[in-house]
């Protein structure tokens, strides 16, 4: 049996990660703060999605740091929706402040993500979305519309956003259970978990939602850390 582990996929191809440094694709040597930027977005997307928020708060402060000293509303404007985007996956499902208190200076297509993150984009304003999140924003989105999705991130943020809307099916929820696990991704697996066992109850598989519960168990558990090596005799 292979004991090669998947690496985790960290892309977030969806808009929001690559217009938040939309600008270092200049042919210069870039600024220090593009490079301390696009560092800091990618750790504490990683440390908030596998369970570190001590990391994630660190990072994101960084981030925050580097971008308010371009003053480019824009930019801190990503900054929060990509770390809302990470709560939705794992269904934190709350109010994105950081963004609303930079909503009424932010562009349009940032407040049409918000509004999309919220549950309540309007129709007319599916357009603005990034091309791959439009059909996970359509009123016929499901596990298939999602599997076409190729960032894993965007899959579950378009999952959250139909279990926020009540229309998250079982097929729906195995695919966000699958993604989440595919990556490593252990704060929005146990928050998906948790919603599979809820459906196997409802269903009356009691059977199938104790095997989940003992599953959400092993996922929960902290990483063994070393043991103190033993000192050598003298």
């Amino acid at each position: 049996m292979s004991t090669n582990t998947p690496k985790p996929d960290y892309r977030h191809a969806f808009w929001l990660c690559a217009a938040l440094l939309a600008a270092c694709t200049s042919t210069p040597p870039q600024p220090n703060w593009q490079l301390s930027a696009s560092g800091s977005s990618e750790r504490f997307v990683a440390a908030y999605l596998e369970g570190n928020q001590r990391v994630e708060a660190a990072e994101f402060a960084r981030l925050q740091r580097e971008l308010s000293a371009t003053g480019k509303v824009e930019l801190l404007a990503r900054a929060e929706l990509l770390r809302c985007a990470t709560r939705i996956a794992s269904l934190v499902l709350e109010p994105c402040a950081g963004f609303e208190r930079l909503r009424q200076d932010a562009p349009v297509p940032e407040r049409a993500y918000a509004d999309y993150l919220a549950g309540r984009l309007q129709p007319q304003d599916a357009a603005l979305l990034p091309a791959q999140q439009r059909a996970a924003a359509s009123g016929n989105a499901d596990a298939a519309s999602l599997k076409t999705l190729a960032d894993p991130l965007s899959q579950l943020v378009a999952a959250g956003v139909l279990l926020q809307n009540g229309r998250a099916s079982p097929a729906v929820v195995a695919l966000a259970v699958d993604t989440a696990s595919g990556q490593g991704w252990r704060r929005p697996l146990l928050a998906w978990l948790g919603v599979q066992a809820a459906l196997a109850e409802k269903a009356g598989d009691t059977q199938g939602a104790a095997q989940i519960k003992r599953r959400m168990d092993l996922t929960a558990l902290p990483a063994p850390t070393a043991s103190p090596a033993t000192p050598a005799k003298p």
